[in-house]
């Protein structure tokens, strides 16, 4: 399997100003991790308020709360983006043959 496949990232709505959305501010900066790894991404929402799955060959390799993500950015001082990367490497070097 290639280094970089497919990663979908999957996102609940949560509350901001007293509104619940799915929004995707949190997200930019795990985005843009994923993007200079390499990774191709989609985004795919879900009805579970404030969760944030990552999913790599059909399977889910990392889960958290979205609003942990730091709100915009590049994810280059959040510590969740470092543990995305590399629970989406490590997802890619258990399926090697």
């Amino acid at each position: 399997m290639p280094e970089t496949s497919l990663v979908i990232i999957r996102y609940g709505p949560y509350e901001s100003c007293g509104v619940v959305d799915h929004r995707t501010f949190r997200l930019e900066g795990l985005q843009a991790v994923l993007k200079d790894c390499g990774h191709s991404y989609v985004l795919e929402k879900i009805p579970d308020w404030n969760q944030m799955e990552l999913v790599v060959n059909g399977e889910c390799v990392y889960k958290c709360n979205i609003t942990d993500l730091e709100f915009g950015g590049d994810g280059r001082l959040d510590p969740l983006c470092k543990q995305v990367t590399e629970a989406v490497k490590n997802a890619y070097q258990q399926h090697q043959i």
